[in-house]
């Protein structure tokens, strides 16, 4: 997405991920802990604004956001604030 508003505007993800996912090695025996973080997470609710993009109009953004969204395993929707300010 930024590629294509040619870094022009400004995108902020408006998610982060704080939710540690352990797993224990293969073939271990039980007991022993919980096994050490593999990799960080974030639960994201439907509604939720991924990500925002300011500085552009709002026919790039719009184009630039169905670019990402095909990228993204998931339905996504546009929402535009326009006129605000």
């Amino acid at each position: 997405m930024t590629r294509y508003v040619r870094r022009d505007g400004r995108m902020w993800i408006r998610i982060f991920p704080d939710v540690p996912v352990s797993t224990e090695p293969a073939e271990v025996r039980m007991g022993k802990g919980k096994g050490s973080p593999e990799f960080w997470m974030a639960r994201v609710k439907p509604g939720r604004i991924v990500f925002e993009l300011d500085g552009v109009s709002a026919d790039l953004s719009r184009a630039a956001f169905e670019l990402g969204a095909a990228k993204l395993p998931m339905r996504t929707r546009f929402v535009a604030r326009i006129g605000e300010g």
